[in-house]
């Protein structure tokens, strides 16, 4: 059940990433094209943005292996973590997998056992920057901190 409070703006939506992840800067990308209403808005865990969100929501961990999805577009703010922040994003996008969407029906804990398993390896697959990536031009509109 997500934690609801009513200190981000109506109508946000926030994804928070691990701004060095290789494979969490692409998954940006790819959300910000199949979002051409441009509703979602992004921000590096490493952030001020990032650290805000922890400080009003303690049960978004300290580390950078969960995506976090703030939604406060029904007036309060809704955090969701891990497999379900996935589920809940890729219903806010045109043009993803579908198919993925039968996993949201499998319990949360199998779910997000899947997540981790896929978060701790990511780095070794995918790369690290040794910095946050730079956002192109267009992308800079979308992107926090």
């Amino acid at each position: 059940m997500p934690e609801t409070s009513a200190a981000a703006p109506p109508g946000l939506r926030l994804v928070l990433f691990d701004g060095v992840c290789v494979f969490c800067n692409g998954a940006v990308r790819w959300l910000i094209a199949r979002d051409p209403d441009a509703r979602l808005r992004f921000a590096p865990l490493q952030g001020t943005a990032g650290q805000a969100l922890r400080r009003r929501h303690p049960q978004i961990p300290s580390g950078i292996d969960t995506i976090v999805y703030v939604d406060s577009s029904r007036g309060e703010e809704r955090v969701y973590l891990r497999s379900e922040a996935v589920f809940r994003l890729l219903r806010e996008i045109r043009g993803g997998p579908r198919w993925l969407q039968a996993f949201a029906h499998l319990p949360r804990w199998l779910t997000d056992l899947g997540y981790r398993a896929f978060a701790a390896l990511r780095y070794r697959v995918f790369g690290r920057l040794d910095a946050c990536a730079l956002p192109t031009r267009e992308e800079r509109a979308r992107i926090l901190d």
